[in-house]
């Protein structure tokens, strides 16, 4: 759920005894069970992991394990000074993921996480990312014609190839 350069929106429904968190890059839907604390079996491992949840007051407390060791422990924030510190970090088969999500008015939410790998850390450490309400709709995550992003991506790319052969007489 850390922001990236888009696709950031974020639904979250609750049901009696399950909470799903739907996010608009790639649609990643992780199911949070709020009915049982305990964790899958060890050798059960999913790419989100195994999500149980609780609360805490008001503070929606959400523990994952069970990542399998193709999932990162985690993504690091784009550097552009220096690319050798971009990318993924860890393998998700030692990782802990505590997330906390807080309502801080009736349209802002903070949401922070802890990440306890010890295999790959030295000590587990936190995140926290304010967030706000938006009644923004989430589209389908797919590049066709039909996107409405597509038609800006277009406009750009043929004011570029413009500007290129211009440049080249």
């Amino acid at each position: 759920l850390t922001p990236s350069a888009y696709n950031n929106n974020l639904r979250i429904v609750q049901a009696p005894n399950h909470i799903v968190l739907f996010t608009e890059m790639i649609h990643d839907a992780r199911v949070v069970r709020m009915d049982d604390d305990s964790h899958l079996p060890g050798e059960i491992e999913r790419w989100t992991g195994d999500s149980r949840g609780y609360w805490d007051g008001d503070t929606l407390v959400v523990e994952t394990a069970n990542f399998t060791d193709k999932t990162p422990s985690f993504q690091l924030p784009l550097n552009l000074n220096d690319q050798t510190l971009n990318g993924v970090v860890g393998s998700g088969k030692t990782l802990r993921l505590t997330e906390r999500f807080t309502p801080i008015s009736k349209s802002r939410l903070l949401y922070e996480y802890t990440v306890n790998d010890p295999s790959v850390f030295k000590q587990p450490f936190t995140v926290a990312i304010p967030m706000r309400a938006t009644e923004d709709q989430i589209f389908e995550y797919a590049c066709h014609e039909g996107n409405h992003a597509m038609a800006g991506m277009l406009k750009g790319a043929r004011q570029l190839e413009k500007e290129q052969a211009s440049a080249a007489l």
